[in-house]
């Protein structure tokens, strides 16, 4: 299959959402409008998503929730265990390392960062919080190849710097600062507060319907 868009690697996870539920409920088809209500898509985009794949389906039953799980996922490799550091144990890193515990058995936060000498060399809920100074040997030793920020705006940048030097090819920055990277290192910004001032923005238009 050629190179697949950002978007449509969202889209994909979230199918994979809906269908490891209904195997969970022992379900065994499940339906493109029902894929397309998950990831907030029509049900024609679910189809162009799908044309890539060998999945048989039919208008009466649907996708068999097995072979689609089986053919999605190992495109996407949802089953393939990712190591992940965390850096910056703050209120919002913590709660990060919190989500995490037992949640995603896939995706596994090996270790925790900061600067801070008053939160290093610790153990916060079965995570080993150690000194920044250290990232790149841990980051070797525990063969990390994705990084989370959650530090300060102004440490972003300089965070990110670390990473990329440490070998970690992925970086999902909470920072509200934008990271300059290699063209080879993917980075996901997520951005609180733009999120909310966008809700806000939209929530107002709404009232204003009325």
């Amino acid at each position: 299959m050629k190179r697949v868009p950002e978007k449509m690697v969202e889209r994909l996870l979230k199918y994979l959402e809906l269908v490891k539920e209904k195997m969970s409920n022992k379900e065994h088809f499940v339906f493109s409008h029902e894929l397309a209500e998950r990831a907030g898509v029509s049900a024609v985009q679910v189809r162009r998503d799908l044309m890539e794949f060998d999945i048989e389906g039919t208008p009466q039953k649907g996708y068999p929730v097995e072979e689609f799980f089986s053919q999605v996922c190992g495109h996407v490799k949802c089953n393939m265990k990712t190591r992940l550091a965390l850096v910056g144990v703050g209120n919002l890193g913590k709660a990060i390392l919190l989500y995490f515990l037992k949640r995603r058995p896939n995706l596994k936060i090996v270790a925790a960062f900061d600067s801070d000498d008053q939160k290093t060399d610790r153990i916060y809920c079965g995570y080993k919080i150690y000194h920044i100074s250290e990232l790149a040997s841990v980051a070797k030793k525990e063969n990390i190849n994705v990084g989370i920020i959650t530090v300060p705006a102004e440490a972003a940048q300089e965070t990110a710097d670390m990473l990329v030097k440490a070998g970690i090819k992925g970086i999902v920055n909470f920072a509200p600062q934008t990271i300059k990277v290699p063209s080879d290192v993917f980075v996901e910004q997520i951005d609180i507060t733009l999120s909310i001032e966008k809700t806000a923005y939209f929530a107002q238009k709404m009232r204003n319907r009325r």
